[in-house]
This record gives C-alpha cells, sequence and structure tokens, in this order.
C-alpha cells in the first residue's frame, strides 16, 4: 500500500471581498459598506498524482478557490500549503485559465507566449535552449515546432488552449489549477484537450485541481470530488462513490440533471427555489430553502462536513442523524 503524499493542503480557507459602493455614494446615501464571503471554511487535501475536483454552480465560489490556491488572491483566514517536489523543494503550481482567447497575448507570437515562463525563471541557459524547449512543448501538445513564429489569432479556440497548456507547463510544475478549462469550447473539442490533460498527467506526473460545471467532464478526469454550494464543500467523496450513491441533497439535485441514455424521457421533479444570494446568505444550512428533506435544526444551526458512508464527507444534519 503506497503512502499518501499530499500535494496541496487547503486548510479553514475563507476570502471575503468588499463590494462597497464608492465612499462619496455612501456617504450621500448613508449606506454601509457591503462584504461578501465568496469562499467560507474550505478545506480538502489533493494527493500526488492525482485530480481532484471542485463542482458547483456558478458563483458558489469554486473559481475563487483556484486563485486563493495560486496566490492571484490573498486568503481572509486560513492556511494554503503545499507538498515537496522530486528535489525537495515547494511544488510548482501553474494555472490554466477557462477562455483560450482572453488568456494569451494577443501581440506576442507563440514562441514568446511559451518561453516567457523559462526565460523569467531562468530554466534554460541560452536563447537556443529556451526555443528548443519551446518546440518541444508545443509537440508535446498536439502542434507544430513551426507554429512558434505565429500570432495567436491564426489558431483555433482549441488550439489556444493547447498553447495556453503549453504555457503552464513550461515552468515545469508539478500542480496545474484548471479553472473550467474546456467549457468555452466546442464539445468536439473539449474532448480532445480532456484526452490531452490526461496522458500529459500520465506521462509527467502532473496532479490536476480541476474546478468546473459540468459533470460528465469531472467523471472523465476526477479521482476525487468535492460539492461547493454558496461558498461551502457540502459533499466530499471518490468519483464513483458520489456518482453512485451521493449523500448530499445538493449533490443528488446535479446528478440528476444529467442525461440519462438509457431513459431520455424521464422525468426529473423540478428543485424549489432559486440560489440565495451571497450577499445575503440564510442562517444554518444555506442549502436548507430549496432542501426536499430539510428540519427545523437546519435553519438555524451550520451543520459540519462530518465522515458518512464510505469515503465520503457530507455536511448536512439529516445524513449525520442516519
Amino acid at each position: 500500500m503506497t503512502a499518501y503524499v499530499p500535494a496541496l493542503t487547503v486548510d479553514g480557507v475563507s476570502k471575503v471581498f468588499d463590494v462597497s459602493a464608492p465612499w462619496l455614494n455612501r456617504v450621500i446615501e448613508r449606506r454601509p459598506k457591503l462584504f461578501v464571503e465568496a469562499v467560507s471554511e474550505v478545506s480538502f487535501t489533493v494527493e500526488k498524482g492525482t485530480c481532484f475536483s471542485i463542482v458547483g454552480e456558478s458563483g458558489c465560489g469554486k473559481s475563487t478557490v483556484a486563485r486563493l490556491v495560486t496566490g492571484l488572491y490573498k486568503t481572509t483566514r486560513g492556511d494554503i500549503s503545499f507538498g515537496t517536489g522530486a528535489t525537495g523543494r515547494p511544488i510548482r503550481v501553474q494555472m490554466i485559465f477557462q477562455d483560450p482567447h482572453s488568456s494569451v497575448n494577443p501581440r506576442w507570437r507563440v514562441g514568446d507566449i511559451i518561453a516567457e515562463p523559462i526565460r523569467e525563471m531562468k530554466l534554460r541557459d541560452t536563447e537556443k535552449e529556451t526555443m528548443a524547449r519551446v518546440r518541444e512543448l508545443l509537440e508535446t501538445v498536439g502542434l507544430g515546432a513551426d507554429d512558434a513564429q505565429k500570432f495567436p489569432h491564426e489558431f483555433s479556440g482549441g488550439q489556444r488552449q493547447r498553447i495556453s497548456i503549453a504555457r503552464a507547463l513550461a515552468s515545469e510544475p508539478e500542480l496545474l489549477v484548471c479553472d473550467e478549462p474546456t467549457s468555452a469550447l466546442d464539445v468536439s473539442v473539449q474532448a480532445q484537450i480532456l484526452n490531452l490533460m490526461r496522458r500529459l498527467q500520465d506521462e509527467l506526473g502532473l496532479t490536476y485541481l480541476f474546478i468546473s460545471h459540468d459533470l460528465s467532464v469531472v467523471r472523465h478526469m476526477s479521482d476525487h470530488i468535492a460539492v461547493m454550494y454558496l461558498g461551502r464543500i457540502v459533499e466530499q467523496a471518490p468519483v464513483e462513490q458520489l456518482f453512485t450513491a451521493p449523500q448530499h441533497p445538493y449533490s443528488k439535485l446535479l446528478l440528476a440533471t444529467i442525461p440519462d441514455i438509457q431513459n431520455p424521457k424521464r422525468r426529473v421533479e423540478a428543485q424549489a427555489g432559486e440560489p440565495p444570494s451571497p450577499l445575503n446568505p440564510p442562517s444554518g444550512c444555506a442549502f436548507h430553502p430549496r432542501c426536499p428533506i430539510a428540519m427545523e435544526k437546519c435553519g438555524k444551526v451550520m451543520p459540519e462536513l462530518l465522515h458518512a458512508a464510505g469515503h465520503a464527507k457530507v455536511s448536512c444534519h439529516a445524513v449525520a442523524e442516519v
């Protein structure tokens, strides 16, 4: 039995944003400051060489977690720590962004886009070695070495995402944070990019933190899944356990929305209500206004994320009592 080696540990992390109106507007209109807690007490661990996915509706805080891990945002509370790489130093982290059209500089040639991390981090001694590495990375992601001389506008969306992956790999990271890397692509292109990422993980021993709202994509990529709702993780489980035996009512709601090939005309019961505003979240469990099994306790006490059946963790009073 192999030892569990963490690549990333997120412990009790929260992020609060100030969304107040400008100072003069608040003075004239006598309005107080407004704060929104986009991420609240989030904890999880990602094992080396695995893919840990975070899923949930738009606005649930999953992309904020990705930016906290990569240092684009500072945490309000909590701690984020990284494991060590092969050389004993903390592992390197890179990010693949959602939109391949806006995440690359349109004025730079592709070769310079990919070479920038190599030059800044001085990973190669000479310019000749740097460009040789650029050509190698282009071929690794399924593009041609001659593509280094082209501009981003000469490529399709899927090819641009391959360029983004090559740029992320240029700094030789061990952990890749993938913020919905296929959501802006056509379905056929999505499959190509996902297969490329799986191949790179096997060949390079990469660890993924994968952010998505698409459960079919998550099932294809993941070893472990966390489900988020209004800034909190409500369930964590191995991928097959979550898909075959979800515990939290919100997880069941998400899985019920997946089309069923075996029963395409099945009836799916409409879930009451809309997701609440993060500016004014409900007391207790945030899902209780929409939950079909909510109890009186659910509206008053926030449930803890506790161990449940199998290897799952669930934040639900009803599941804890059963």
